[in-house]
């Protein structure tokens, strides 16, 4: 390889940067096109692209890589008028992974890089809050220490808890890192190459190994990485962030579908630790950011003519879009959707197009969902707990408390299993994988276990917040176990709800089951059989 290769979000492609998601990855591809096509409110970056991992893979730190890196830093320094490092107002960064394949939770991003204990006070005096910036400074030891330098820590207690002294938060967290002897490099340029070189490494992880296996990646693809001017969700009381999808990704209802929270950034909303709030709620905490959102949701859709999944940051009011690709989507999600695409005069698909965005075995996965809610009752009695339903589906399994365990019950035995965790994160994806459903006590709808069970059609359901998962037991709201390791349960990833023991059948048998269930098809999914009257005729 010659010079590394690195773009510019706005570098003037040949081709549309959304077709080079080979070159670029999925996410480079995404900012380069909303940045250089849509010309859309995306903070400026680059992207490290796909062959340089596949450089680093073969021989490390490419030949050329450093000077490129700094050349780029160069432009966004001007474009911005801040300096990366600088002690007076610095330029900080996020870092993320950018793989060609959606790969969700391959590598955590590195928020804030940038901060140390000079430019901290520097971001103090440009923003005038002292609680923003310990508050970023915070967030940024934590992420550089478990995501590059894999320390495997938990942030302590009181630095989630709601109010107290930020200045507390963090000295709590330096303290918990010097106690487990990790020291977080101080120069920002140091910081930045660490980070670059965790997402190359994150491609040869167990976790993307393993998610690879279940999907059937290519091992020598490579990732790219994108760094990028961080904006702050979490700079005051008109600032937040969020993940929402352009139309429901569960039932392809044409309407918007996600969470956001108030004050916070990023991690916060996917990482299934805090209570997020429906994103039809926007507007009720930031006046007027839904309705700018809602531009911007309804402008990717027509471009892409397809569902988007967006991240978006809002910064005191102003509304900045991070992230973009086509939605993953469940059965029903995709009957429906390509369907009313068809009468929807700002995409206008073809009824081929529609056909050919549903293969066969999506049209029989979603008449089966909607025959077996037709059918099925609860699990023997009434529902010990409700949560979101983050995935479609109804099934049964014995209760696993662990991602290891579940990978190992699955190897010793063909029964299936429910995976039960607070929340998942992307170190569960290997027993995820061999699970039938995800349960979680913490979590919203676009937590990592939503996104990755939606992805793999695997029933979940997320937040189911009145109970507590311990390492082998879920316990209800009084202390009381609800249910143990090995003991059965069912869950509903439509409804929510969680029952003891095996689902029943309360439907009849026979030819009046047959036909209830045909009337449920054309009551809840006449578009189904729209779209294979359309198959029919190709």
């Amino acid at each position: 390889m010659s010079a590394p290769e690195v773009y510019a979000f706005d570098h003037p492609h040949t081709e549309p940067p959304r077709s080079l998601k080979d070159l670029l990855g999925g996410k480079g591809a995404g900012l380069a096109e909303m940045t250089s096509v849509l010309k859309m409110p995306v903070p400026p970056g680059f992207t490290i692209a796909v062959p340089v991992c596949r450089a680093y893979r073969a021989g490390g730190w490419p030949e050329g890589l450093t000077e490129a890196i700094t050349e780029h830093m160069a432009k966004l320094e001007a474009t911005l008028g801040r300096r990366f490092g600088d002690p007076a107002d610095p330029l900080l960064l996020a870092v993320r992974s950018g793989a060609a394949f959606s790969m969700p939770g391959m590598m955590d991003t590195v928020l804030n890089l940038g901060l140390n204990s000079e430019t901290v006070r520097g971001l103090t005096a440009a923003s005038g809050d002292d609680e923003f910036a310990d508050d970023s400074y915070r967030r940024f030891l934590m992420s550089y220490a478990n995501t590059v330098l894999g320390a495997e820590l938990k942030e302590p207690a009181e630095a989630h808890e709601p109010g107290g002294d930020p200045k507390a938060k963090l000295a709590a967290v330096q303290a918990l890192l010097a106690g487990a002897g990790i020291s977080v490099p101080s120069d920002p340029h140091e910081q930045l190459r660490g980070a670059v070189e965790a997402v190359f490494k994150s491609w040869d992880s167990p976790r993307a190994k393993s998610y690879r296996a279940r999907e059937g990646i290519d091992e020598d693809l490579g990732t790219g990485v994108n760094v990028q001017a961080m904006v702050f969700g979490n700079y005051g009381d008109t600032s937040g962030t969020g993940v929402v999808f352009t139309r429901n990704p569960n039932t392809g209802a044409n309407a918007a579908y996600g969470d956001f929270l108030p004050r916070a950034q990023g991690e916060d909303v996917v990482a299934g630790i805090a209570r997020t709030l429906d994103i039809s709620t926007l507007g009720e905490h930031l006046p007027g950011t839904d309705t700018v959102l809602a531009g911007h949701l309804a402008e990717l859709e027509k471009h892409y003519r397809d569902m988007c999944d967006v991240e978006f940051t809002i910064e005191r009011s102003n509304v900045w879009i991070l992230q973009t690709r086509v939605a993953k989507r469940g059965a029903v999600a995709a009957v429906r959707a390509a369907v009313q695409m068809v009468d929807d005069p700002t995409i206008s698909l073809t009824k081929a197009e529609a056909v050919a965005r549903v293969s066969s075995e999506q049209r029989a996965a979603a008449r089966a969902e909607i025959l077996a809610g037709a059918s099925t009752g609860g699990g023997g009695g009434p529902a010990i707990a409700t949560g979101l339903g983050a995935s479609p589906g109804r099934v049964s399994g014995k209760a696993v408390f662990s991602a290891d365990e579940a990978a190992d019950q699955a190897d010793a035995s063909e029964d299936p299993l429910i995976l039960v965790r607070e929340e998942t994160s992307p170190e569960d994806v290997h027993g995820m994988g061999v699970s039938v459903g995800i349960l979680t006590s913490h979590g919203g709808l676009v937590s990592h276990a939503a996104v990755v069970a939606r992805g793999w059609g695997i029933p979940a359901v997320v937040g189911a917040e009145n109970i507590t998962v311990t390492e082998t037991a879920a316990l209800g709201p009084d202390g009381a176990v609800l249910f143990s390791a090995g003991d059965i349960i069912t869950i509903d990833g439509k409804s929510g709800e969680v029952w003891l023991g095996e689902a029943s059948d309360d439907a009849s048998s026979g030819a009046g089951a047959a036909a209830a269930g045909e009337a449920a098809l054309a009551r809840e999914l006449p578009e189904l059989a729209i779209l294979e009257s359309w198959a029919a005729e190709a």
